[in-house]
C-alpha cells in the first residue's frame, strides 16, 4: 500500500496544482477586489498540495527505509545490506528520487508563500501562485507519466542491485537537498518575477519580498556548492577541489545569476532601482536552474551526477525549459517596456559598483555556459572536444579581476552620486596591498600569474572588507551589514584558499615498498603495510601511512582502494590530515610486480581556506536573513503601535485620525 498510497497522493497534488494555476489567473481578470471567486481556493490548494507532495515523498523514503524490492525504484537503487543512513539517502541518489524530492520541496515552497505572504496585493500573490503551479504542474506530469517512482515489479526482486558506490557517502545526505533547495528558492523569485511583471507591481515592495527567497536560494546554492566540492575533493581521490565538470558548471551558473539578482533586488528594495534589471535577473536564475536540471537528468551527460539515460526523459525536460523560459522572455519582452524606469544614480554610485559587478557576473555565466554546451554541440556533429581549466580559468578572470576590485571599494560609496577624493584613502591602501603581497610572494620564488594575482587580491579585499566598519560604533552596526562585511570577507579567504592550492601545492607520486618512505612537502611518509579489511558492502586494501613532519610525533593515515559487490565497481578512498596551514592527501594504487605499492601524495597549503571561504560567505548571507527579518519585525510593531495609538485618539476624539 506505501507505493499506492504515494501515487495518490503524487496525482492529487498534480490536480491542486492544476487548481491553484487556474485559481491564481483568476485573480488577474478585473482590477483589485474584483476578481473571480474562484481566485479564492489559489492559497489553499497551495497549501494542501504542499502535504500532499511531502506525503508522496514521505511514502519513497520509507519504502528505501524497509528495502521494499516490489518497487522498481528502490530494487534498482538500494540493496538489503547497504548501511541504513545510505538507504535514506539513496531516496533521492537517483533520477526520479531526485525529481520528486525536487517537486516536493517546489510545493512546499507554493505552500509557504501561500499561507504566510501577506505584504502583496492579492492580484500579485494570485499571479505569482498561478505561475508556480504551472512549473509545478509540469514537473508532476514529468514523474506521473515519465519517472514514475513508485512503479511496481510485476514480481519482487530477490536483492536489490545497490547504489553507485560513489554516492555511498554522507555528501549524499546533505549536498544534493540542499542545492534542489536553492534551485526551488530561485523558482519562488521566479514566480514572484513573473507575478509583479504581470500585474505591473515591480517596485520596492515586491522587492522586499522577494528578497528573503533570493537570500535563502542564494545560501543553499553557497553550502551545496562548498559541500560538493569537498565532497568530490575527497572522494574521487584525484586531488582536486573543482574540475570545470558540467555538472558542477551546473550548480555555479545557477549561483552566478542568483549573487547578481541579490545585489539587484537588494537595490530595488531599498533605493527603487533596477527594476527591469532585477525581472530579468529573475528570469535568468531560473533558466539556469532548468538548464541544469536538463543537463544532469537528461542522459546528454556522463556523470556520477548525471541519472538518467533516457532520450524521452531529456526530450521531455527540454520541452519544459522551452515552455517555462521561452514563455518568461516572451512576457518579459512584451512587458518590460511599461516596468516603470526607478530612481536614477550617477555612474559612480554604490548603485554604478553593483551594476558593474552584475555584468561582470552576466559574463562570467556567458563563459561558463559557452564552455559547458560547446563540447555538447561538437558532439552532436560526432567532433569531441574537451573544455577544461585553460579555458575556464583565464577566460574567467578577464572578469572576475575587475569584479573584485570593484568589490573591494563598492560598499564604501555612496548611494546615488559619489566623487572619487572622498575614497582615495582606501583605494590607494587596498591597492598597496595587493601590489605589495604580489611582490612579496614573487620575491621568494616563481609562480604562475593567475595564482599569484589572487594572493594579492586576496589580501585587498580581506582588508577591503571590513573598511565599511571604519568610525561606526561596532554595536550599532545593523546585523545586515555584518552579514555583507562577513560574505565579502569569505570571499576573500576562499580566494586565498584557491590562490595558494594553485601557487604552492607539491605533488609525489612513487611506487613504495613496505617499510619504505617518501618525502612530501615537510612531511615524511613511511608505508608501514597494506592489509585487507571488509566493509558492509565492500572489501578494500587499505594502507597503514605513518605521517612525520620534523620531530614531531607520527599520526596514521589509512586510504583505501576500496571494492564493491553491489554494484561492482572500485573506487578510491583518499585519507586526509589537516593542519591549520593545508592538508597532506593520500590515496593508495595498485601493486606493482616487485611488490611495491603505487602512492600518490600532495601537500597542498591553505586549501582547507576554499571551504572555510564558502561557510563564511554562507554564514553571511544568514546574517542578512536575520538582519532583514529583525529590521521587518520592527516595522511591523511600530505599524501596531501607531494604528493602537490611532485607535485610541479616535476613540477620545470621537472621529477618524489619519495615519502619520
Amino acid at each position: 500500500m506505501i507505493a499506492e498510497i504515494g501515487l495518490a497522493a503524487l496525482w492529487l497534488a498534480a490536480a491542486l496544482a492544476a487548481l491553484q494555476l487556474v485559481a491564481g489567473a483568476a485573480a488577474l481578470r478585473g482590477g483589485e477586489g474584483a476578481a473571480s471567486p474562484l481566485a479564492l481556493y489559489a492559497r489553499p490548494a497551495a497549501v494542501v498540495q504542499a502535504l500532499l507532495a511531502s506525503l508522496a515523498f514521505a511514502m519513497l523514503l520509507y519504502a528505501f527505509a524497509v528495502t521494499d524490492l516490489s518497487i522498481k525504484l528502490v530494487a534498482t537503487n538500494s540493496h538489503s545490506m547497504k548501511p541504513f543512513i545510505y538507504k535514506l539517502t539513496g531516496t533521492w541518489g537517483n533520477h526520479e528520487g531526485s525529481m520528486l524530492l525536487w517537486v516536493t520541496v517546489l510545493a512546499v515552497s507554493g505552500g509557504l508563500l501561500a499561507a504566510f505572504e501577506r505584504r502583496l496585493p492579492e492580484r500579485t500573490l494570485g499571479a505569482t501562485l498561478a505561475v508556480q503551479g504551472f512549473v509545478a504542474l509540469g514537473f508532476y506530469a514529468f514523474l506521473l507519466l515519465s519517472s514514475n517512482p513508485f512503479e511496481r515489479l510485476p514480481v519482487p526482486a530477490a536483492e536489490g542491485s545497490g547504489l553507485n558506490p560513489l554516492l555511498q557517502d554522507i555528501g549524499l545526505a546533505f549536498h544534493p537537498p540542499t542545492l534542489y533547495a536553492g534551485y526551488v528558492g530561485l523558482s519562488v523569485a521566479f514566480s514572484l518575477a513573473m507575478g509583479a511583471l504581470l500585474t505591473r507591481a515591480v517596485g520596492p515592495a515586491f522587492a522586499r519580498v522577494m528578497r528573503p527567497w533570493v537570500l535563502g536560494a542564494w545560501v543553499l546554492l553557497t553550502l551545496g556548492i562548498t559541500a560538493g566540492s569537498y565532497w568530490a575533493y575527497y572522494e574521487l581521490g584525484w586531488g582536486g577541489w573543482w574540475f570545470w565538470d558540467p555538472v558542477e558548471n551546473a550548480s555555479l551558473m545557477p549561483w552566478l545569476a542568483a549573487t547578481a539578482l541579490l545585489h539587484s533586488v537588494s537595490v530595488l528594495a531599498a533605493r527603487d532601482a533596477l527594476r527591469t534589471w532585477t525581472i530579468m535577473l529573475g528570469v535568468l536564475a531560473f533558466s539556469m536552474s532548468m538548464l541544469g536540471t536538463f543537463l544532469v537528468r537528461s542522459g546528454v551527460l556522463t556523470s556520477v551526477h548525471a541519472f538518467a539515460v533516457d532520450p524521452e526523459r531529456g526530450a521531455f525536460i527540454l520541452g519544459l525549459l522551452a515552455l517555462y523560459i521561452g514563455g518568461a522572455f516572451a512576457i518579459f519582452a512584451l512587458r518590460a517596456g511599461a516596468v516603470a524606469e526607478g530612481k536614477r544614480f550617477a555612474a559612480l554610485s554604490r548603485e554604478g559598483a553593483l551594476v558593474f559587478n552584475n555584468v561582470m557576473l552576466s559574463a562570467i555565466l556567458g563563459i561558463v555556459l559557452l564552455g559547458t554546451l560547446y563540447p555538447l554541440l561538437t558532439e552532436a556533429f560526432d567532433v569531441r572536444v574537451s573544455v577544461g581549466p585553460p579555458y575556464f580559468n583565464p577566460a574567467s578572470a578577464i572578469f572576475a579581476v575587475p569584479m573584485l576590485l570593484v568589490m573591494a571599494v563598492g560598499p564604501l560609496l555612496r548611494w546615488r552620486a559619489d566623487r572619487p577624493e572622498r575614497i582615495q584613502f582606501e583605494v590607494m591602501l587596498v591597492a598597496a596591498l595587493i601590489i605589495g603581497v604580489i611582490a612579496a610572494v614573487s620575491f621568494f620564488g616563481s609562480f604562475p600569474f593567475l595564482p599569484l594575482l589572487g594572493l594579492g587580491l586576496a589580501a585587498g579585499l580581506g582588508v577591503a572588507a571590513f573598511l565599511p566598519l571604519r568610525g561606526r560604533r561596532l554595536a550599532r552596526v545593523p546585523v545586515a551589514t555584518w552579514g555583507m562585511v562577513l560574505a565579502h570577507f569569505g570571499v576573500a579567504v576562499a580566494l586565498f584558499g584557491m590562490a595558494s592550492e594553485g601557487a604552492f601545492t607539491k605533488e609525489r607520486l612513487a611506487a613504495v615498498a613496505p617499510g619504505g618512505s617518501v618525502e612530501v612537502g615537510d612531511f615524511a611518509v613511511t608505508l608501514e603495510r597494506v592489509v585487507p579489511v571488509a566493509g558492509p558492502n565492500w572489501t578494500a586494501i587499505e594502507a597503514r601511512l605513518a605521517v612525520r613532519q620534523g620531530d614531531g610525533a607520527p599520526v596514521i593515515l589509512t586510504p583505501q582502494a576500496r571494492n564493491f559487490w553491489s554494484p561492482p565497481q572500485s573506487t578510491s578512498e583518499s585519507a586526509l590530515l589537516t593542519r591549520w596551514n593545508g592538508q597532506l592527501y593520500a590515496v593508495i594504487g595498485n601493486q606493482a610486480a616487485d611488490g611495491r605499492w603505487q602512492l600518490r601524495l600532495w601537500w597542498k597549503p591553505f586549501v582547507t581556506f576554499i571551504w572555510y571561504g564558502g561557510m563564511l560567505i554562507a554564514l553571511g548571507g544568514v546574517l542578512a536573513i536575520a538582519g532583514r527579518v529583525r529590521v521587518d519585525l520592527k516595522r511591523r510593531m511600530a505599524r501596531r503601535q501607531g494604528a493602537a495609538r490611532r485607535a485610541d485618539l479616535e476613540a477620545l476624539a470621537g472621529a477618524p485620525v489619519p495615519a502619520e
